[in-house]
């Protein structure tokens, strides 16, 4: 991951290193103190990941608004993964701030594979079924019932109109920018109407992973093996989950895993309209600094736009 020059991707985030974590470790968790610590390469935004020994992951907020997010894992991610048909992260531990880092961090069970980049993935179609099966079992947990708190709302499960102001603002920035042609740049606004247009949800709420990114993706020999990265998890909208529809797919697989999913038109039509929206909004903040989120953000307003015009 190529993170700009100074090697950060927010102005305002908190510094962390292999010291840093040692030093939280030693009086929080002697036990893995004198572990070997190296950094993870990753193209995530949120969160800083360390390597402790073979067997375990160290990962911090590094900025103010993914701070909550670590207690919410460790709250749920035990509660869901029994329900799931793939693996997803096993938090072992809850750290406190300390060592002039403000927040709390985790340590969990290290995931072994690979990112799903083509060079790993075996079968696009099968990939598809595999999400598609991973996301019915997701949004078939019960939402109610549980012991206190009550389960966390995703923010990617709000309505599209929370997001206008900003969706807008980034196409202009955009084409100010000249990373968005005329042409791209009215197809852009033309879909993101459309989208605020489509009926909204009016079914119950669902768990929702809410950055299916194939970043997030683990594979092994081929198939997907594990889900990570749960900041945002919580209850929403389904279509927040169909945002690999467009950052993953080919439209030979798109049709494959809308179809496992049997999702109605006005749910696709928000989904992809929070895929643009989420795609929009990342590529002027990262598009120096975090290469790749940057080219997952302009395939998927590519393969939007083309979409758009197919139906059209």
């Amino acid at each position: 991951m190529s993170s700009g020059s100074n090697g950060k991707m927010h102005d305002d985030e908190v510094e962390t290193s292999a010291a840093l974590v040692r030093r939280l470790l030693a009086p929080q968790f002697p036990q893995w103190a004198d572990l070997p610590i190296a950094p993870v390469p990753s193209a995530g935004t949120d969160n800083a990941l360390y390597r402790l020994g073979d067997e375990l992951v160290a990962r911090l907020p590094r900025i103010h608004w993914a701070a909550g997010d670590v207690l919410d894992e460790w709250l749920w991610l035990p509660r869901l993964a029994p329900r799931l048909p793939l693996a997803i992260p096993q938090p072992l531990a809850l750290g406190e701030p300390g060592e002039d880092y403000p927040w709390q961090w985790g340590v969990y069970r290290w995931l072994p594979g690979a990112d799903a980049t083509r060079a790993h993935i075996g079968d696009e179609a099968q990939l598809a079924r595999d999400l598609a099966d991973f996301i019915l079992a997701l949004q078939g947990i019960e939402t109610t019932g549980w012991p206190p708190p009550e389960p966390p709302l995703t923010g990617r499960g709000e309505p599209l109109v929370t997001r206008d102001a900003e969706t807008r603002a980034a196409s202009a920035q955009l084409a100010a920018l000249d990373l968005l042609d005329a042409e791209t740049s009215a197809a852009v606004t033309a879909e993101w109407d459309a989208a605020l247009r489509a009926p909204l949800w009016s079914g119950p709420l669902v768990w929702a992973h809410a950055d299916l990114s194939p970043l997030n993706f683990i594979m092994r020999d081929g198939r997907l093996s594990a889900i990570i990265d749960w900041s945002g998890v919580g209850l929403g909208d389904p279509a927040c989950d169909l945002l690999p529809a467009w950052s993953t797919f080919t439209v030979e697989a798109r049709a494959v895993f809308r179809a496992a999913l049997a999702v109605d038109d006005a749910t696709w039509a928000r989904g992809r309209g929070l895929a643009l929206s989420i795609a929009l909004v990342a590529l002027p903040y990262y598009y120096i600094t975090n290469p790749a989120l940057a080219g997952l953000a302009r395939r998927s307003i590519a393969a939007i736009v083309a979409e758009a015009r197919d139906d059209a």
